[in-house]
Formats: structure tokens, C-alpha cells, sequence
């Protein structure tokens, strides 16, 4: 793991602390700018978001997407082996399938939904691509389903949580022009319990990535309409 990713989660894991520590009316106990000169946003579609003072994405027609790193939830292994009637049941070849699944997962979402979007995925920096650096922390899967011949089927009322730490840089500069933080869980809400396994849990987790991927698909489609309405009006 680079060193970079290090800083990245532990700054998350400090930020999602925070968050999930303070009710709603309290999130205005957040510090209004981070050491970085980032500003708090306190009216953003995600839990806890800090941008440039004065950011604007409208220049940015294109974004480069860096690979996801996904970290579990801290004793997620362990808890879920003394959980399970089978011994050693999570071994390290479902974890890393685990990891390897949803960062491809947080790709092909967010890389379709950028295209659709009229956002371009590319390669290479360029003066008007958006550098997106995410990593899933705190990955919780209630019921991972494994390799193991023979395991019994289980029921959850919820496929898990996990937490989206994203930076977003000029591309070219290297410029952070903004970071968030937010987490969700995808529950049931007939009240039903389901049957989990990978493709449930895989689609579980696209339902949340889908979300995020609106998000910023949004953020962008707003920015660059907020600029084409100014240069209408200056006309």
C-alpha cells in the first residue's frame, strides 16, 4: 500500500469518527477549514464535505479516475470468524476477492455513469481533467459469501456499510481542490430478511456506489450549467 494511502485513510477514519459521533445539529462542531485550507461545506448531499474556498469545477470536462482502495471494517475478519459455525471460514483468497470485486465495481459504475453523464473518462491529466483519488474504508459485509464447499445459506435484513473517502485534484497541478466523506449502508426496507451471496451482495453494493456516482455526476453537471447561465447572462 503507498504511503499516500496511509494519510488518506487515517484522515478518513478520523473524519467518519467524527461524523458518526455527532447528531445532525451538532456537525456544525466540524472545523470550518482543515490544515490544508480546505472549507467545511455543511450543505452538501454527503456527510461531510471541505472544498477550496472559491472552488469551481466548471473547467473540468474530463476526469481521470484513480484505482479504489478498500479497506475493512477495523476487526471485520476476525469477528466475522468467531461469528461463524464454520472455523476459519474467511480465508485470505475471499478477502482479497472481496477487495478486488468492489474496486472494480466502484470503476465501472462511476466510469458509466461520468460517460453518460457527458464527463469522459481518460487516462492522461490534461488543463481540463479532474483527477478522483477514492478509497472505501471501513468496509462492513454482514454475510461475505466464501469459497467453502458445503456453507449453509444465510438471511440479513442488510448486505453491510461502507464508507466513501474521495480527494479531487487538478489533474495537472496537483492541486486538492476538494475532499468528502460519507457512509451507507443498503438495509432492506420491506422489513424481509434476504438471502445473501456474491451476486447480492454485489448488486447491494453497486446500489450504494450508483449513489455516489450520481453525486458527483451531478456536482459536475451543475457546475458547468452555473457557468453557461453567467455567460448568458454577461451576453
Amino acid at each position: 500500500m503507498k504511503f499516500r494511502y496511509f494519510a488518506l485513510i487515517a484522515l478518513g477514519a478520523l473524519l467518519g469518527a467524527v461524523s458518526l459521533s455527532l447528531p445532525a445539529s451538532k456537525k456544525s462542531e466540524l472545523p470550518e477549514f482543515t490544515k490544508d485550507g480546505l472549507q467545511l461545506r455543511p450543505d452538501s448531499r454527503l456527510a461531510i464535505v471541505y472544498a477550496e474556498p472559491g472552488a469551481d469545477l466548471s473547467g473540468y470536462g474530463r476526469v481521470m479516475l484513480l484505482d479504489a482502495y478498500v479497506a475493512f471494517k477495523k476487526n471485520w475478519e476476525r469477528d466475522q470468524r468467531s461469528s461463524s459455525a464454520q472455523p476459519l471460514r474467511i480465508t485470505s483468497k475471499d478477502i482479497e476477492r472481496i477487495r478486488t470485486d468492489l474496486a472494480e465495481a466502484f470503476r465501472d459504475v462511476f466510469s458509466e455513469s461520468l460517460e453518460k453523464g457527458g464527463f469522459p473518462v481518460v487516462e492522461n491529466a490534461a488543463d481540463d481533467v479532474l483527477l478522483i483519488r477514492p478509497a472505501i474504508i471501513d468496509l462492513d459485509v454482514n454475510a461475505p459469501d466464501t469459497m467453502a464447499a458445503g456453507r449453509s445459506q444465510t438471511y440479513v435484513d442488510s448486505a453491510g456499510e461502507m464508507t466513501l473517502y474521495i480527494e479531487v485534484y487538478d489533474s495537472v497541478t496537483g492541486d486538492l481542490i476538494a475532499k468528502a466523506l460519507d457512509r451507507k449502508s443498503d438495509r432492506h426496507n420491506s422489513g424481509f430478511y434476504t438471502w445473501a451471496n456474491r451476486a447480492t451482495n454485489q448488486a447491494a453494493a453497486n446500489r450504494i456506489l450508483q449513489g455516489w456516482a450520481d453525486i458527483l455526476v451531478t456536482a459536475l453537471t451543475e457546475a458547468h450549467k452555473s457557468e453557461a447561465d453567467a455567460g448568458s447572462e454577461a451576453q
